[in-house]
Parts: structure tokens; sequence; C-alpha cells
């Protein structure tokens, strides 16, 4: 094989080799092909540059230069003219034509300053402080040499460069002694960046669970908030009339199809009187709308309460608790039926640790059947044939009448969806491996959202969505399909049947990213999705002014629980 010019015969490398340890060439044959030939071209290139600094030294012995002696001058270190020379550096140098000389002394002096800011990388991780300095007053003394040759427009002279090359090639051969080579420094850089993944891993878990925590906790306001209205309810005979002595015309209302009808299941009560504020006033006929509430019965009276002493622009407003469906049971609904499995129970409740359920496992919302109620619409209203269903974290923009007449060509649903980025696709949130989900879904299918969904419930009833959730819900018992929350399921039993909107009726990631400020001058329903609600202090501050827009603070209620 030609060996390319430049590179001297493996075999003056003897002496090198000598001084290593006898199990060097073991070791050799055991790094990988592309180290052996990195560390080759390293020491060949440290060699050559050795050589070429001795060869071309004065002999000692020899007298010193007549010119010298006779000017009586003394030549300055390139140490003390750095900073005159580098001051003097402009963008315009071009030193082209120099570095592609075959004899280039800036190309040999760059080479070398390249390599000795590797090793003193090596040997300040080696706590070699001497030899750091020395390697970085020498890499100082060739940089000076450089800027001097560009500062002049000229090339770098012989006399200059030779002792300097030749002084860097010998501290190159000290630090192979002290084994700075690259296998050991790509294997310190390794371990660095291992160490510091396991920092940013434990504190993006750490971040990840006092997030949750901080979700989880019910603010003192709301709880404040709740006692009161409970205490108002039950001393006020007069807010009690005001829902059990309904007009026939009102309850007939409630079951009018000619009118929009919005269904929303939620224990919040001050984030419902936001859905509910926001989109009646946000509506051109906002006495046409209707609100279907359900909550629970802790939140029942004081739920009543606040929609009994709040008049929103001649809306309806519906209040039933979750507990008063009694067929609702563990007979019919699967995930009430795993609730009582002490596996189920394990697996939301089981400590924390390495060999606990991670907390965001654990989250109360994926075990309440308010959470699990929007796939029991049609059964909840019989009479209905099309609603909106809206989450308790969202804020309206405009009006959403027009929701009511869109064409969903056969589908059940209507949704906007979310496969912009490759997280919202179906593997994402199904298990893929395991047969059943990979026999019948497309990995890559497009994944939406519920918050902001309209809902045919004839389409739905003749096609048996609930039936579709059951099936799945009853085979996902042991949490090999997925893992967590409603959306799963859902996409399973709305497979196929879902109706892409518009992406300006529903715009997302409001509670826990940047969203674009286009979008949300334009959407329709903005949703705080994620945990930071806009109730909560963790809330984003930027996205708080859409929310509280439509909180009356005047309310003496609200004065009493949140300003003092």
């Amino acid at each position: 094989m030609v060996r390319p010019a430049g590179l001297l015969d493996p075999a003056r490398r003897r002496p090198f080799l000598d001084q290593r340890r006898p199990s060097f060439r073991r070791r050799w044959q055991q790094r990988p092909l592309w180290v052996r030939l990195g560390l080759s071209l390293v020491l060949a290139l440290a060699c050559v540059l050795l050589l070429l600094g001795l060869a071309g030294s004065p002999d000692p012995s020899s007298p010193p230069s007549t010119d010298s002696a006779r000017s009586g001058t003394t030549v300055s270190s390139p140490l003390l003219r750095q900073r005159s020379y580098l001051d003097g550096i402009t963008d315009a140098h071009n030193m082209t034509d120099e570095m592609l000389s075959a004899h280039s002394f800036s190309r040999q002096l760059m080479d070398q300053i390249s390599l000795a800011k590797t090793y003193i990388v090596a040997a300040k991780e080696a706590n070699n402080l001497q030899f750091v300095a020395e390697l970085s007053a020498q890499v100082r003394r060739e940089q000076s040499i450089l800027a001097h040759a560009a500062a002049h427009g000229g090339t770098v002279k012989k006399e200059d460069a030779e002792k300097a090359i030749r002084d860097m090639a010998m501290l190159f051969f000290q630090a192979q002694q002290f084994r700075y080579d690259s296998s050991v420094t790509i294997m310190k850089l390794k371990g660095q960046i291992q160490s510091l993944e396991e920092k940013s891993k434990a504190e993006a878990d750490k971040s990840t669970k006092y997030g949750q925590i901080a979700a989880e906790e019910l603010p003192k306001g709301l709880y404040c908030l709740g006692v009161r209205l409970t205490m108002e309810w039950f001393k006020s005979p007069e807010l009690q009339r005001k829902f059990s002595d309904r007009s026939p015309a009102v309850q007939s209302n409630m079951r009018d199809n000619s009118l929009y009808h919005y269904c929303v299941f939620s224990d919040n009560i001050i984030a419902v009187s936001v859905v509910v504020n926001s989109t009646t006033l946000n509506s051109k006929h906002p006495e046409k709308n209707v609100f279907h509430l359900v909550t629970d019965e802790v939140n029942y009276a004081p739920m009543k309460a606040w929609f009994a002493m709040n008049d929103y622009g001649g809306a309806i407003v519906e209040i039933q608790k979750v507990e008063d469906f009694t067929w609702l049971n563990a007979s019919y609904v699967p995930v009430l039926k795993q609730l009582q499995d002490a596996a189920t129970q394990n697996f939301y409740f089981s400590g924390s640790g390495n060999r606990g359920t991670p907390i965001k496992f654990r989250n109360p919302k994926y075990l309440s059947m308010l959470n699990h109620l929007r796939f029991y619409i049609p059964e909840i209203y019989p009479e209905l044939r099309k609603v909106v269903f809206l989450d308790d974290d969202i804020v309206v923009q405009k009006d959403l009448s027009d929701l009511f007449t869109i064409n969903l060509n056969g589908n059940v649903m209507g949704a906007v969806e979310t496969c912009m980025e490759t997280f919202h696709r179906f593997h994402k949130y199904l298990n893929h491996s395991h047969p059943l989900i990979r026999a019948h879904f497309d990995p890559d299918a497009c994944g939406w959202a519920f918050g902001m969904n309209v809902l045919d419930l004839v389409e739905w009833r003749n096609k048996n969505v609930t039936g579709i959730y059951h099936y799945w819900q009853e085979r996902n018992a042991d949490h090999t399909l997925w893992k967590l929350g409603s959306l799963p399921p859902g996409l399973l039993a709305f497979y196929g049947l879902v109706e892409a909107l518009d992406p300006k009726w529903h715009v997302l990631g409001l509670g826990y990213t940047t969203v674009d400020p286009a979008s949300i001058k334009e959407g329709a329903v903005l949703h705080y999705n994620g945990n930071m609600k806009p109730w909560l202090k963790i809330g984003m501050e930027k996205y708080k002014g859409f929310w509280d827009n439509y909180v009356d603070y005047s309310h003496p209620l609200l004065q009493r629980c949140f300003m003092h």
C-alpha cells in the first residue's frame, strides 16, 4: 500500500512503543477500528512535527548569528507581542494560499493549537495544573506567531515557527506519557454527559412530581367558596325555589332540540362558571343556550347556589349529581368494576419509588366517574339529538352556535385533530406492541382532543359507541393497552367516526406550553389542558388574563374567599 507523503514509517515509532505497558498490543487490538485510526493519525502527526522541529533547529554548539550580534538587539518573546499583534488583526486577511502550501508552517501551527486544546481539557480533568499552564502558554505563543503573520499580510517566518513547533511537539510527547489520548478524553466526556443526563432526569422527575401535586391540590379560595355557598344554599329557601319551582316552559326548553345544548361535567364551581359566562357573553343569542351541568354530591348544593345567585343572559342551567345516576354501577360500567379490583387499586395507589406507579398515573381525576361520564351522554340525555361537550378548563371567545349546523357527514363526533406533531398520533397514546391494538389501529392515525366536541347523539346510538367503549375498557383491565386517562379509550371508541373541524374552533396548550398568539386571537375556544390551570398559582401568567376576564371578582363571596 502506498503511504501518503509526510507519514513516517511505523517502524520509526518503536522507541515510543517500548515505553508502554506490555499489554498495549492486546488493548490496542481490542479498541474499535475508528479509534485506532484516529490515534494513529494523531501520533503520526506529532512525530512528523517533532522531527521537522528537530531537523530545522540550530546546533547548540554553533555561534550565534552575526546579524543579531552586530545589531545588539534582543528578540522579544512572542508572548510579549501577543496583545499588540492581536489588536491589529482584521477579518479581511486571508491565509488560504499559505494554508494550501505543502510546506506551510501556518497549517502546522493551527493543527498543533487544536490538538493542544484537547490535551488541556484532559489535563484539567486530571488536575495537572502545571501541564495545563505550559500547554496554554505554548498555545498563546503559537497564536501570537499566526497573529503577527496575519497582521502583516505575509507568511509565517521559519525562524519564528520552528522552535515553537518543536516545543509544542515535546509537550505532545509528554501528554502521551500522561495518557491524554483521544480515547481517554472521549471516555471522560461520555462520563460527564451521562452524569449530566442523570441529574437532568432527576430534576425533571422532581418537577413533574411537584407539578402534579400542585395541580391536584384544591386552592384555599375554591374550598372557601364551596363552604360559603353551601351555607347560603341551606339557609336560603329562596335560592332553593329557583331550581325546584321551574316553570313547565323552562323544563321543556331543557329538551328542546332547536336550542343550543352544552354539557359540562365538573366539581369546580368557579371553572364551570367561567365556561358558562364566557359562552353566553360571546353568544349572539344567549337566551337559546342550555347548559347541562353534572357534578358530585359534595359540590351539588354549592353549584346550585352559585347559579341561582347569578344570571347568564337568560341562559338555562340544569344541574345534576352523578350519584343520582343509579344505573351507572359496577355491573354496567367497566371502570367502576375495575376499581373494586385489588390489582387496579394497587396500580393507582401504590407507593412512590422505582417499584411504584409514576405519580402522574395516580391522579384522582382518572378514577373519577365525572371524567368518564362523557361516554354516557346519550343515556343521560335520551331526548337530545346534538350537543357540544365542553371541558371545565376552557374559555369561549366566539359565538359557538355555528357548531350545531356543521355537517358531520355521518360521523358521530366533530373534533379538532392534534397530529401536527408526531406526539399526538395513536402510537403515543396506545401500546401498539399489544396484538389487539396492532391488529385494529393504525399507529400513525391522527389523534384529536377532548375539550370541545360536537356530538351527534343519533349516530352515537346507531353505532353503539358506548358499547365499543365498554369493549375496549374491559380489555384494558390489566392496563396493557393504555395506562391512564379518558382520551385513549376515546380514540378507540370513536375510531373512524370523527369529522375533523377547523383548528380555529379549539386552540389547545395554554396549560403546559407556548401557543401562537395569532391562534389565540382567532380561536373560538381556548383550552388550558395540562397541569397549569388558570385558577392555580402554577398557572401560566401570560394566559391567565383570558380566563380572569370572565371571573367577577367583585362578587361578595369571591371578595371574601379570594381577596382576604
